[in-house]
């Protein structure tokens, strides 16, 4: 089968290169490496058209993804300069046209001529940023045959000619052919390493044909050629970075006149402000929606009765812990929006997994693998993994579209503009920057205005309204930041279930523990709409710690997205790695 498929592999290939009407009868590649840090190739060959041709084009890839040494990726951009022909007609794209683009397309002849029979080429050209600068080596890795060719070679010889005083050897030069990706030292060359030259002869059965390389690696001495850092003048290389400052400093200056919002002085609170859930006393505090804002519903449910939750630790050695939601009356018709969107989403129906009976054996007291019986009303967080995102990312986009009442509407109008103009900006400019600097620039530009774009969205400023809701909004965070233990003794006498109906704002502004830990000296009782199945009587204390757990597993398992996997790939000394990629053609 392996011999019937080289077979197989021999016609295609050989067929391939006829359909070009030419083969390569012989090719000589020399190259002249200088310390400065480039080399010099002159390639010579000698052509047999079979049809009328107008000449051939040569492909020299330029840009390439790599592996390093030490396994680190790098995209890499080598430079072609000086390109050579003589006593032909070529075509070769400009400077500008080689830094957009990937591979460099040299095209001999004329197209009011045809060529047949036998034809001679010789191609000169400089390459610059091509040598891979490592810890204790430098190294020269280069297609001398390429196997983008779309004809056969039957002779190859090549000459490497390196700066007096560098040794070449067997342990230090390397040749690959075959197929790309073979890693196995070529035995298709006779090699000599003479007077700085490091040479190659074919053998006399030679051939090689599209799809297969010829690769020299040549292993060189630490600082035995200089690394090339051009220094251009700043504005030369780095004008662009002009175009970004200005973006940045025209952004900022907008959003000073019509995003940033006015100067609060923090009014004294002990209570949130009157008709504002923690959701929207989460967003109002920090102009955004985070996740915290809507899991702050699950504790505001519970101190106002419709909802109790249940800790359920691990039962056994692979089992995990999982947390019961309890629906027990439902939330009113006047509740937000964004209120019905997760309750409803919770208790509809639709992610309800039950199991009506319970199983028991010994089996499952060591692996703790037991089903638990859910009623109706009854849901696991677990059974939200991968699924909920979408609702909690709904409620989130109704949470942002209920808190535009304490917003300016102009604030609202000039983000949209905003938005209209950095895109336009990062089309044009980035257009310019192609122009005068290249890739990177149009890269650097089009980048700062994603960014911009990004914060754009936070260009919201409160209205009167606004601005006195979160007034008092600052001073009851400050206060749970500060309180004292006299003053909490004080409003628990007033308000015995004061810790209840202030810990959602707490879990809200993202300090719940913060706000917990005060209370631990009070001698409180905990939630009774929160409990655990491990039987176990819950202080404060540990009331603190679990609920904490039991929220932050619930968010995670809230707002799980499906994923999916990728891999990764390394390389080495193989036929066509390395530099010099790309082949030629006739036309």
């Amino acid at each position: 089968m392996k011999k019937i498929l080289t077979i197989y592999l021999f016609i295609f290939t050989s067929a391939l290169g006829f359909s070009q009407d030419f083969t390569v009868d012989s090719c000589s590649v020399d190259i002249f490496i200088n310390q400065k840090g480039y080399f010099d190739v002159v390639e010579n060959y000698n052509l047999n058209f079979e049809a009328q041709k107008h000449g051939i084009f040569r492909t020299i890839n330029i840009e390439y993804d790599l592996v390093t040494y030490d396994q680190k990726k790098e995209k890499r951009k080598i430079r072609i300069s000086t390109i050579e022909v003589p006593g032909y007609n070529f075509e070769k794209p400009f400077d500008f046209e080689q830094r957009l683009s990937k591979s460099l397309e040299i095209k001999i002849g004329d197209k009011d001529k045809f060529v047949i029979g036998p034809q001679q080429y010789q191609i000169k050209y400089r390459v610059h940023n091509a040598f891979l600068f490592e810890d204790n080596q430098i190294r020269f890795y280069w297609n001398i045959k390429p196997d983008g060719w779309n004809a056969s070679f039957y002779k190859l010889n090549f000459n490497i000619h390196v700066p007096k005083d560098i040794p070449l050897n067997a342990d230090n030069c390397f040749v690959y052919s075959g197929p790309t990706g073979t890693t196995e030292k070529s035995d298709a060359f006779v090699l000599s390493y003479k007077n700085n030259i490091f040479s190659g002869t074919s053998n006399l059965d030679f051939q090689s044909n599209p799809g297969e390389s010829v690769t020299v690696l040549l292993n060189l001495p630490k600082n035995s050629i200089a690394e090339i850092k051009p220094l251009w003048p700043f504005w030369t290389n780095y004008g662009w970075s002009f175009i970004v400052m200005g973006l940045i400093a025209g952004f900022y200056n907008v959003w000073k006149k019509y995003g940033k919002d006015d100067d609060v002085v923090s009014t004294t609170s002990y209570y949130p402000p009157e008709n504002i859930d923690p959701p929207m006393a989460g967003f109002l505090i920090n102009d955004r929606n985070d996740t915290s804002d809507i899991i702050s519903l699950l504790p505001f449910w519970g101190a106002n009765g419709y909802l109790k939750i249940e800790e359920i630790p691990k039962g056994g050695l692979f089992s995990k812990a999982d947390t019961k939601l309890i629906k027990l009356k439902p939330i009113p018709n006047s509740a937000s929006s964004y209120e019905h969107e997760i309750f409803d989403g919770l208790f509809g129906g639709s992610l309800q997994l039950s199991n009506k009976g319970k199983t028991k054996s010994f089996l499952n007291d060591i692996l703790g693998v037991e089903t638990v019986k859910l009623d109706a009303n009854e849901i696991l967080v677990s059974s939200l993994k991968e699924t909920f995102y979408t609702t909690m990312a709904s409620a989130g986009s109704m949470l942002k579209e209920n808190a535009q009442l304490y917003y300016e509407a102009e604030s609202k109008k000039i983000r949209t503009i905003t938005y209209i103009l950095l895109m336009l900006m990062a089309i044009v400019l980035g257009l310019v920057g192609l122009f005068f600097w290249g890739p990177i620039a149009t890269i650097a530009i089009v980048i700062t205005s994603i960014v911009l774009i990004f914060f754009n969205t936070y260009m919201i400023k409160k209205n009167s309204k606004g601005n006195k809701v979160f007034s008092e909004l600052k001073g009851f965070k400050q206060f749970i930041k500060i309180a004292e233990e006299n003053k909490l003794k004080m409003l628990l006498k007033e308000d015995p279930g004061y810790f209840e109906t202030t810990m959602a704002y707490a879990l809200a502004f993202g300090m719940f523990k913060k706000w917990a830990n005060k209370f631990d000296a009070l001698n409180i009782e905990p939630p009774k709409w929160y409990s655990s199945t491990t039987g176990n009587y819950l202080s404060m204390n540990s009331f603190s710690k679990s609920f904490s757990s039991v929220m932050s597993n619930t968010t995670s398992t809230m707002v799980s997205s499906p994923s999916s996997n990728s891999g990764s790939s390394s390389g080495g000394g193989s036929s066509g790695g390395g530099f010099g990629g790309g082949g030629g053609g006739s036309w």
